[in-house]
């Protein structure tokens, strides 16, 4: 699976959180400053192409509505995969550990991952 651009990333968003969505659809959900309608248009028909085949599309008398081909799930794990290969050796402690020394995890939170690792979530 191809890694997206941050901006592909961000259309992607948009898209699974639609579900099914038209070019303009696209556009309402994305922030400020909003892109032209041909650079979404492109980008989109880009994330259709090979190598890429993150999106496929339905027709409707001319226009398309674009639907995400790769779950949100599946990228997020094919690509958190990769961060924990390359930053963490492979290890979910040492990743864990990371995000509580930089701060970004509470005490509260490690004890309800803790929880939910122990009642099997």
């Amino acid at each position: 699976m191809k890694r997206l651009t941050r901006k592909e990333e961000e259309l992607m968003q948009a898209l699974w959180k639609l579900e099914r969505a038209f070019v303009k659809d696209l556009i309402e959900l994305l922030p400020e400053p909003k892109p032209h309608y041909n650079t979404v248009s492109t980008v989109i028909r880009r994330l259709e192409s090979e190598p890429y085949g993150f999106v496929t599309h339905e027709d409707f008398g001319g226009t398309h509505r674009y639907l995400p081909k790769i779950s949100k799930e599946a990228y997020q794990r094919q690509f958190l995969g990769d961060s924990m290969t390359a930053y963490f050796d492979n290890s979910y402690k040492n990743m864990v550990a990371f995000f509580a020394r930089e701060k970004k995890i509470t005490p509260e939170e490690l004890k309800d991952i803790l929880k939910a690792i122990e009642k099997g979530e």
